[in-house]
C-alpha cells in the first residue's frame, strides 16, 4: 500500500447550456425571420401612424417603439454597429421615416453572410 490518496477518474462534466449572448455571430433562421419581421413592421407602423411618430425622439411613442425594436434586434441578431445609426436616425424628427430598421437588418444580414456567421 502507498501513502498517496486514491484518485478516482471521472468523465468530464459538460458545461451547462448558457443563454444566448448578444454578441454571438451565429443566429437561427427563426431568429432572423423574427428580426426581419420586427424591423419591417416598425418602419411600416411609423409610416402608417404618421401623426404619432412625426416628432421623432420628441414623441414618447416613437422612443418606445425604437427602444423595443433595438432591444429585440440586438437580442435576436446580436450587437451590430448598423443598429446604432438606425436608432439615432429614428430620433430625428421626420428623418425617422427613412426605413432605417429595415436597412440596418439588410446590412447585418449581408455582412454576416459574407463572413459566414
Amino acid at each position: 500500500m502507498s501513502d498517496e490518496p486514491e484518485v478516482l477518474e471521472t468523465e468530464p462534466v459538460p458545461a451547462p447550456a448558457t443563454a444566448r449572448t448578444p454578441t454571438a455571430g451565429v443566429r437561427s433562421a427563426h431568429d432572423m425571420r423574427r428580426a426581419w419581421f420586427v424591423a419591417i413592421a416598425a418602419d411600416v407602423i411609423q409610416w402608417g401612424l404618421f401623426p404619432l411618430f412625426a416628432w421623432g425622439g420628441l414623441g414618447p411613442w416613437n422612443v418606445g417603439v425604437d427602444l423595443l425594436v433595438a432591444f429585440l434586434l440586438t437580442r435576436w441578431m446580436g450587437w451590430h454597429l448598423a443598429f446604432l445609426p438606425a436608432f439615432v436616425t429614428e430620433l430625428i424628427p421626420l428623418a425617422n421615416f427613412v426605413p432605417s430598421w429595415t436597412l440596418a437588418m439588410w446590412i447585418v444580414t449581408k455582412l454576416r453572410g459574407k463572413k459566414g456567421g
